[in-house]
C-alpha cells in the first residue's frame, strides 16, 4: 500500500555523441566532468574533477573523507586496471573502546550487536582513515593530462558557492536531522536553528544555499599542494586536531602512511566478453560468482529478459550472497540502503572509469571537522565490533565494502563503465545490468529502464511491481518474493550510473528515478 499515482510515467533519455560522456548521480558535477572532457581531457581528468565536486554537491554521500574504489579501461591499452582505496581503521584503535552494550542490535546498515553509545556509528570514534583523494592522485599521476589544480578548482569554486538546496536535499536531510543535531559543527552547516533540514519555503522561489566556505578553503589547500594535501601538512593536523577533541583516536601517522595502490583487476569471462571488477574487499568477488553462476542457468533465447531469466538471476544472486555471507564476514541488513556515489566516464577515444565512492552512512559520522569544513565518515561501522570473526573490528585493519564498479566488453564489441550505490543491493544492480547488455543486448536506455529485482541476503526476492504476472510467479516458486514501487525517496533498488561505447559513438544514463542525476557530453 501507497500512496502514488499509477499513471504517472518516469522516462530519462539516452543521447548517442561522439564527445565524451559523465553519468553521475548529480548533474552539476556530472557537467564538472564533461567541462574537462570538452577541453581535452582524459577520462582520469574527468573522473578527477567529478569526484571532487560531488564531495560538495553531494556531501552526504561521498567527498574527502570517503574511501572506494575505480576501475578503469584503458583503450590504447586494451586492458583494464583498478585503484584501491578503501578505508582503514586508526592504528591507535582500541577494540576494547568498543564495549557491546547487550541492547538490541544496531538498526544503521548492518545488524551488528549493539555497541555502547553506538561509538562504531555516530560521532569522532566511528572515523576511518580517508582514502578518496590518495585514490583520485594515484590514477591522475599515471593517467591524467590536466593540471591537478584545474581539476580541484571547479570544487572549490561550487563550495565557496554553498550547496543550493532544494525538495531533495532537504529530503536527505531530514532523513538524519536527529543524529546531526548531536554535533554542533554539523547541526550549523545542514540544519536550521540546529535542528530543521535547510530548505525553502512553501511556494517561495528564494533560494538557499549551504555555508561551505570552510571545506572551500580545504579544497583549496588541496588543489594548490597536490593529493598529499590532505594527509600531510596544516589540513591533516586540522583534520586530526578536531577529530581528537571530538573523541576519535584519528592520527597524523594514520594520514602520512596512507596510499591508495594498483592492483590487478578480477578478469570475469561472461558471454564471450569480459567483465572486470575490483578484487579483494569489495564486492567484486561476489559479482564474479554470480556471473559464473549465471551463465550455467541461463541460455539468452533472443529478445529481453523472460521470466526464466529472471529465476537464474535470482537463483544466482543468492548463492552468490550466500557464499559472501559465509566467507567474507559481511553481515549487511539486507534492506539496509547504503550511502554512497557512484559515476561513469568514458572519454572520446573509449578510455572508461567506473568510480564508486562512499562515506558509508547517510552523512557518514554526522560529525563536521569545524577547521576544515569535512563531513567524517563513519567506515568503523564496516567491522563487526563482536571479537573473533572474519570482520572484527581491530586497529590499522582494511574495510569489506560492497561498491562495485565494473567495465565491460561485450561479444558483440560494446564496452560499458557502470556501478551504483546503494548497499548490499549494489550487487543485484550491477549484475542485471551487465547481463542486459551482454545476454540481451539491450540498449543502454533500455537496460535503466528495465524492472530488476533484488536479491542480497536472507533468501528472499524483492521484485518491482512492473514486472509481469509471469515474472513475479517465476520469482514466487523459486523464493519468497514481495513487491515494491520503484521511487526516488527510499530507493527499493540500487541507484546506478552508466556509459557505454558503441562503435566511436559514446552514451549514458542514471538511474530514472533518481531527480539529480544525469549523463551530460562534453
Amino acid at each position: 500500500m501507497d500512496n502514488f499515482s499509477n499513471s504517472q510515467v518516469v522516462r530519462k533519455t539516452v543521447i548517442a555523441t561522439e564527445a565524451g560522456v559523465v553519468a553521475s548521480q548529480h548533474r552539476r558535477a556530472a557537467e564538472v566532468g564533461a567541462s574537462v572532457l570538452a577541453a581535452g581531457g582524459d577520462a582520469v581528468d574527468a573522473a578527477v574533477a567529478t569526484s571532487f565536486a560531488l564531495g560538495v554537491l553531494e556531501p552526504w554521500m561521498s567527498g574527502v573523507a570517503a574511501g572506494g574504489c575505480m576501475v578503469l579501461w584503458r583503450a590504447d591499452e586494451r586492458r583494464a586496471h583498478v585503484v584501491d582505496y578503501g578505508m582503514r581503521s586508526p592504528r591507535e584503535l582500541d577494540p576494547a573502546d568498543y564495549p557491546l552494550s547487550g541492547g538490541p542490535r544496531n538498526s544503521d546498515l548492518f545488524p551488528w550487536a549493539a555497541v555502547v553509545g553506538d561509538r562504531n556509528v555516530q560521532g569522532a570514534t566511528a572515523v576511518a582513515v580517508p582514502g578518496v583523494v590518495s585514490g583520485m592522485g594515484l590514477a591522475h599521476e599515471r593517467y591524467g593530462r590536466k593540471s591537478w589544480r584545474e581539476l580541484v578548482s571547479p570544487a572549490v569554486q561550487l563550495a565557496q558557492e554553498g550547496l543550493l538546496v532544494d525538495w531533495y536535499s532537504g529530503l536527505i536531510t531530514a532523513s538524519a536531522a536527529k543524529p546531526l543535531s548531536l554535533d554542533p559543527d554539523a547541526a550549523a552547516m545542514f540544519l536550521d536553528e540546529g535542528c530543521f533540514p535547510i530548505i525553502g519555503q512553501w511556494a517561495s522561489m528564494t533560494q538557499r544555499r549551504l555555508d561551505q566556505r570552510a571545506l572551500a578553503a580545504t579544497l583549496q589547500s588541496i588543489a594548490d599542494e597536490g593529493p598529499r594535501g590532505l594527509y600531510e601538512g596544516e589540513v591533516a593536523r586540522a583534520l586530526v586536531r578536531d577529530v581528537r577533541a571530538k573523541g576519535g583516536c584519528l592520527g597524523e601517522a594514520d594520514l602520512a602512511a596512507y596510499q591508495a595502490a594498483w592492483v590487478d583487476p578480477l578478469a570475469i569471462a561472461y558471454r564471450g566478453g569480459q567483465v572486470y571488477a575490483a578484487p579483494g574487499l569489495t564486492g567484486g568477488p561476489t559479482l564474479a560468482q554470480a556471473l559464473r553462476s549465471l551463465e550455467q542457468e541461463f541460455k539468452p533465447t533472443g529478445g529481453g529478459p523472460d521470466a526464466n531469466a529472471y529465476r537464474a538471476t535470482a537463483r544466482a544472486l543468492d548463492a552468490a550472497f550466500r557464499a559472501r555471507l559465509s566467507n567474507m564476514g559481511d553481515h549487511e541488513a539486507p534492506q539496509a540502503p547504503g550511502c554512497t556515489t557512484h559515476f561513469s566516464v568514458v572519454d572520446r577515444h573509449g578510455n572508461m572509469c567506473a568510480v564508486t565512492q562512499t562515506l558509508l552512512s547517510v552523512f557518514g559520522s554526522r560529525v563536521v571537522s569545524p577547521s576544515t569544513g569535512v563531513l567524517l565518515n563513519n567506515g568503523i561501522m564496516w567491522f563487526d565490533p563482536e571479537p573473533g570473526n572474519a570482520n572484527s573490528l581491530a586497529p590499522g585493519k582494511r574495510v569489506l565494502a560492497n561498491y562495485c564498479p565494473v567495465v565491460g566488453v561485450a561479444q558483440d564489441g560494446r564496452s560499458f563503465a557502470l556501478g551504483a550505490s546503494g548497499g548490499r543491493k549494489i550487487l543485484g544492480a550491477v549484475l542485471q545490468l551487465s547481463s542486459f547488455l551482454m545476454d540481451h543486448r539491450m540498449s543502454l536506455e533500455d537496460a535503466f529502464h528495465q524492472p530488476r529485482i533484488d536479491v542480497s541476503g536472507g533468501g528472499e526476492v524483492t521484485a518491482d511491481e512492473s514486472l509481469s504476472a509471469e515474472v513475479r510467479a517465476a520469482l514466487a516458486a523459486e523464493m519468497p518474493t514481495s513487491t515494491v514501487r520503484r521511487n526516488v525517496f527510499p530507493y527499493s533498488f540500487a541507484c546506478p550510473a552508466g556509459v557505454l561505447r558503441e562503435g566511436a559513438r559514446n552514451m549514458g544514463c542514471t538511474e530514472i528515478m533518481s531527480p539529480w542525476g544525469d549523463a551530460v557530453a562534453g
